[in-house]
């Protein structure tokens, strides 16, 4: 049973209600919220809310973007794969000369896989029109709508990471204070004929062409062919039990099988109390060993050498487990690309049904390319390739890279209990862990888990603590051999959404270190 204390310093309380969304803006759950009250489901909810974070929120996400998806239906849970491949023409001689692939420009450019979730889910699920479902986020384009703080913040530093490409210099700056108008009324011309051409317009259609002509002009590789060619792929969840509960993920190529990794260590260890320095010694050497995983195995399923399945095997697991010892076992850095920006979102409605989504351009506003006159910037997913061609995600033509971005789901005894998720790169599937052991270990309420300061392992296998840990919690690390500093950068942490099923309720926590909110009726 859930507690309802609120033991960290909060902003806010949870949210009970019947009905609700939780994302990271608030004007994006607004339309979600207007959609349930017009009679939409929880998925109709969910797009509404995606559609309108491309408007609202667009250093993080765009029509541009990847997405993936795990919903329960009423009856099951379905997984969605909305990530796109490389352009056919990407061949490592194209790479040639290179130590790593590029940050920004054509060359980072993967098939923007949006779209055909949006499309997917709302054909399959969906309720409502799939037009209406675009209504709010034109809206918002084209009659502006007021920039958040921190929205404002981001779009200000993307002046100078962005100086170099002009069509994203002229559709996005000046960047906008905060609370100042925004308007983006090319964006709102595409989401029209996004909306009423069932997405044919994006893959197949004049925004396809568009997409096209821009690249051959600037020397990039993706072709018309490449976007029609792209299809969402509906997956099972991968899942792994951790107590009385079952966590589940889409598999590689997204990070999400991490989380399920240092669960599966987890579950032969007993929990330590909350908070203390046994329990995040615990929990960061668990997440060391699954980081160590990802960054050796996790790629394209086609391409990876182990399968989920294998690298899930109990006996092996518990083994791992069970070389956890009272001081920090040191493991070998190795480095994939990692990204901070990201929008994630949950949905829940009164009949039964919970979206878990999450979309993202990678890096800020993604590539820096804009196509001119449609207002979509397009992501550089690429960047999570490698160029070591004996590597599973080495780049390749037609290839989908790694990706951070993971949408999570736990069910007990087979019926839905959390959608939730915590954007943020590197920190997600470290997020998705901590969550977990909050609410199912120590019963704290979805609000308080996310309120709850975090610990972060980066990529060379130091930890960051936030603010909140008691400091002789980082000096005890310290002393079993964690190479551990307390991070003051709220956004090093990620922001978490989370709808927990209660009995005849929802419960639902939306992150302090974002500027959205949980809402519902």
């Amino acid at each position: 049973m859930l507690s309802f204390s609120q033991p960290y310093p909060s902003q806010r309380a949870p949210l009970c209600a019947r009905n609700v969304v939780a994302t990271s803006q608030p004007l994006a759950a607004a339309a979600g919220l207007d959609v349930l009250r017009a009679g939409g489901n929880a998925i109709d909810a969910a797009l509404a809310t995606a559609i309108a974070l491309t408007v609202v929120e667009p250093n993080n996400n765009g029509v541009g973007s990847d997405a993936f998806a795990i919903l329960w239906d009423g009856q099951q849970l379905h997984g969605l794969n909305a990530s796109g491949r490389s352009p056919a023409l990407w061949t490592m001689d194209r790479f040639a000369g290179r130590s790593r692939m590029p940050d920004l420009g054509w060359d980072t450019v993967t098939v923007p896989g949006a779209v055909s979730a949006w499309v997917a889910l709302s054909e399959r699920f969906g309720r409502l029109p799939f037009a209406r479902l675009f209504e709010a986020a034109i809206e918002y384009a084209e009659n502006g709508f007021p920039v958040g703080p921190i929205t404002a913040r981001f779009w200000k530093l993307a002046e100078q990471t962005y100086a170099d490409f002009p069509d994203f210099i002229q559709h996005f700056m000046p960047a906008p204070k905060a609370s100042d108008i925004a308007r983006r009324p090319d964006l709102a011309q595409t989401l029209r004929l996004i909306a009423t051409s069932n997405g044919e317009a994006f893959y197949r259609g004049e925004l396809a062409d568009q997409i096209e002509r821009t690249a051959m002009a600037a020397g990039g590789a993706m072709r018309r062919t490449d976007l029609e060619a792209h299809q969402a792929d509906w997956v099972n969840p991968v899942s792994q039990r951790y107590r009385q509960v079952e966590l589940h993920e889409i598999p590689p190529n997204g990070q999400g099988l991490a989380a399920l990794l240092a669960l599966g260590i987890l579950q032969h260890l007993e929990p330590a109390p909350v908070d203390s320095v046994d329990w995040v010694h615990q929990q960061i050497e668990a997440m060391k060993i699954a980081i160590r995983s990802a960054f050796e195995h996790f790629a394209d399923p086609a391409y990876m050498r182990l399968s989920p399945e294998e690298l899930l095997e109990p006996g092996s697991l518990q083994r791992v487990a069970a070389s956890i010892g009272r001081e920090a076992c040191a493991l070998p850095p190795r480095s994939l690309p990692v990204s901070h920006d990201t929008v994630y979102l949950t949905t829940a409605d009164a009949e039964g049904r919970m979206v878990s989504f999450i979309q993202s351009n990678y890096q800020a506003f993604g590539s820096g390319i804009v196509i001119p006159g449609t207002g979509i910037s397009l992501q550089n997913r690429g960047r999570g390739f490698v160029l070591d061609p004996a590597h599973p995600n080495c780049v390749g033509p037609s290839k989908r890279p790694f990706h951070t971005i993971i949408p999570g789901f736990v069910t007990e005894h087979g019926e839905p209990r959390l959608s939730f998720g915590v954007m943020g790169g590197h920190m997600q599937h470290q997020g998705h862990v901590q969550m977990v052991t909050r609410i199912f270990d120590h019963h704290q309420n979805p609000q308080a888990a996310s309120d709850a300061p975090r610990w972060h392992v980066y990529e060379d296998f130091s930890v960051g603590l936030e603010p909140g840990f008691k400091p002789e919690v980082l000096d005890a690390l310290a002393a079993r051999g964690h190479k551990v500093r307390f991070e003051t950068r709220p956004w090093a942490f990620g922001g978490a959404q989370l709808i927990y099923r209660g009995d005849g309720t929802y419960i639902a926590g939306s992150d302090h270190r974002k500027e959205g909110s949980a809402v519902g009726y």
